[in-house]
């Protein structure tokens, strides 16, 4: 399968069309819920800066679960399309032990604009405390991801740290501005689905 993005708008702004493109690949990248109404944000770290050409991002969250419930959500990807409400399908199409291959189709939504985007990673599995992740084929000339879960006390810690070099212009002040924000909306989602489903147990 290879990469295909399609982006309808209302307007004639191609900056912001390419801020859509790279954020919409930070919300495959991370494998970020989704949830009707946004959960809070404040006590999420997260930085995104530019080195060159390329794009990096440090999240840091903590959640009141353990490691293995955490780990639940984040590796679901045949059933993330049920809680994610962008991503039109998700699922793991390859599996070899702890290795595994996920293609996914989005649609996502800024403001006047309309991106539908297809993404390949490969996925290294160290369960339950590291999900190794590179892009295959997609809307980015290249990225890599860690996201590493850690027991703290009676709660979970995670991070995540990526690198990616997106293959359409970013703008400098306002294109990494979005992605952060949008980045820690999405881990804050992230969390909201790990305990809802932790109540619902």
């Amino acid at each position: 399968m290879t990469g295909r993005t399609r982006l309808s708008h209302t307007t004639g702004d191609a900056g912001w069309r390419h801020v859509a493109a790279a954020a919409l690949g930070v919300a495959l990248l991370t494998a970020a819920a989704s949830a009707a109404v946004a959960p809070d944000d404040g006590d999420i770290a997260a930085t995104v800066h530019r080195e060159g050409r390329e794009v990096v991002i440090d999240v840091d969250m903590r959640v009141d679960a353990t490691p293995e419930e955490a780990w639940e959500v984040l590796t679901d990807y045949d059933h993330m399309s049920r809680f994610v409400p962008d991503l039109v399908s998700s699922r793991i199409i390859r599996r070899d032990g702890d290795r595994i291959e996920v293609a996914q189709q989005a649609r996502f939504h800024f403001g006047p604009f309309s991106l539908e985007a297809e993404n390949v990673r490969a996925i290294d599995l160290v369960p339950p405390r590291e999900i190794r992740s590179r892009l295959i084929s997609g809307d980015m000339l290249s990225s890599t991801f860690v996201t590493r879960i850690a027991p703290d006390g009676n709660a979970t810690q995670v991070t995540n740290h990526g690198e990616f070099i997106p293959n359409r212009w970013l703008p400098p002040f306002v294109g990494p501005a979005i992605v952060q924000a949008q980045t820690r909306k999405q881990f804050a989602e992230l969390r909201a689905e790990i305990l809802r489903r932790k109540h619902a147990a």
